[in-house]
């Protein structure tokens, strides 16, 4: 595919390219958007961008004001979490549950907001409704709908980051939170780094034409376009069918690690009260819950020296919140590194509060 590239386009593809992105790209990922979600887009909705990193950096820098506020997933991304903050806004979070975001509690905390005299101050609702990151829990179709309403009827935009959305192994789909809203209040991240290659740090944001309008000038004093070389490739490899064919191997494969993963956790997992874990219907990752005497963050050290590593759930609160849960990750490890890290892990935790029960906690956890 590269040689191709650089057969019969390679003068061109080396060179710089347009910020909004290759044409032809974008035809083919409008295509897409249209096959797997019902999303009605034209060219100029889109902006390809350098992964879906760069636009969660690119919207709060168009968007944000410093103080201004971001109703975030709690727990939410670490890295729009880092985002929303870098340009001086607050991420205040909004509890979810099996089915995403909590509406009541959502606009309870919106209109406190209101109430204080600070409605003008918020701007966004940010959200990961499908598989979220860490959780991996989905937002209802129900609720989608009803994050639509509010954004209307309190005049906010809804920031939708969508990269693990193609990765369904069981359930049926939802629609996108962008094919729901006829207001023209949403903003949807897609990435190439779930799907097909996260070295090529390729993405692309839909959103109305004025937003678009406006990142492209933040995305020219940033770095002027993303890589024309990677765009053609991904262009090519969209237009033979293969992305198709790549997605349908790796849910298979990510299917059988989540089962794995899954089945290892309840085989090995200590039977206490208050230790959970979610049973995602897709995506890369489940989380964990422990009692809430058990500190993950301590727990780490302990985990790290048994050659096992997660990562600790307070990372994704706002406040550096819920000390007692961690993330972990199915798709990259083999099955055999699963089997083991579970078995450390289980062990580790076993002996943590084994410790905490006797009044001490060693930072060595010996077999």
């Amino acid at each position: 595919m590269t040689d191709y590239i650089l057969e019969t386009e390679g003068r061109k593809a080396l060179q710089y390219g347009s910020t909004e992105g290759d044409g032809r790209l974008i035809k083919l990922v409008i295509e897409h958007m249209a096959k797997d979600g019902g999303i009605k887009a034209t060219a100029d909705n889109i902006i390809v961008v350098t992964a879906s990193q760069q636009s969660l950096d690119l919207v709060p820098k168009i968007l944000l004001n410093p103080n201004d506020i971001v109703l975030v997933e709690e727990p939410s991304y670490v890295g729009a979490l880092q985002a929303i903050v870098s340009y001086g806004a607050q991420a205040v979070p909004v509890a979810i549950d099996k089915d995403g975001l909590k509406m009541d509690q959502l606009e309870k905390t919106i209109q406190d907001i209101h109430k204080r005299g600070d409605g003008g101050r918020l701007k966004m609702v940010y959200t990961i409704p499908d598989f979220q990151n860490p959780s991996g829990i989905t937002m209802s179709l129900e609720r989608r709908k009803a994050l639509v309403e509010l954004a209307e009827k309190y005049n906010f935009l809804i920031l939708e980051d969508t990269p693990y959305r193609q990765l369904r192994y069981t359930g049926e789909s939802v629609a996108p939170i962008y094919a729901l809203d006829s207001y023209g209040r949403t903003i949807s991240l897609f990435t190439f780094s779930k799907i097909f290659c996260p070295g090529f740090r390729l993405g692309w944001v839909v959103a109305p034409k004025p937003i678009i309008e406006k990142l492209v000038i933040a995305k020219q004093a940033t770095d002027l376009c993303t890589a024309p070389f990677t765009q053609a490739i991904t262009y090519e490899f969209l237009k033979r069918g293969y992305l198709d064919q790549q997605i349908k191997r790796i849910v298979v494969d990510y299917r059988e690690q989540r089962d794995f993963m899954l089945a290892a956790l309840e085989r090995e997992m200590p039977k206490m009260e208050g230790l959970t874990w979610t049973k995602p219907d897709g995506g890369l990752f489940l989380w964990v819950t422990l009692p809430e005497r058990i500190n993950t963050r301590d727990l780490f050290h302990m985990a790290i020296e048994n050659n096992v590593a997660y990562v600790v759930g307070d990372a994704f609160h706002p406040q550096g919140e819920c000390k007692n849960s961690m993330r972990l990750n199915f798709s990259y490890p083999t099955k055999e590194q699963i089997d083991k890290g579970i078995k450390s892990l289980a062990n580790v935790v076993k002996i943590y509060d084994e410790n905490l029960r006797k009044g001490k906690v060693s930072t060595t956890v010996t077999p």
